[in-house]
């Protein structure tokens, strides 16, 4: 069985979005479709999820500067899903902190 959610995305913009809009971001498997993603979150969190939108970011290239010069190389690309719940539900990632 493939791992269908890989992580919560914690950033500026989605704690925005988490906020005001009732919208979570995530890095989701590259294989996943939107139904896999709806029942993953619903089975993990125990909410329900009104819609489903997904995303795949593409890869970025990097270069560094070291003692021994110029390191390049490439951030990989993965896939992004922006789920929004239904009203009055919201997930609490960090619990008593």
């Amino acid at each position: 069985m493939k791992k269908i959610l890989i992580k919560p995305i914690i950033s500026e913009k989605a704690e925005l979005l988490s906020g005001n809009k009732g919208q979570y971001s995530f890095v989701v498997n590259k294989s996943a479709n939107k139904v896999e993603i709806r029942k993953a979150v619903e089975e993990m969190y125990a909410v329900n999820v009104s819609s489903v939108n997904t995303l795949v970011m593409p890869r970025k290239a990097k270069t560094r500067n070291t003692k021994s010069g110029v390191l390049k190389g490439n951030i990989s690309s993965y896939k992004k899903a922006i789920v929004k719940l239904a009203n009055g539900e919201e997930i609490d990632f960090f619990g008593e902190v």
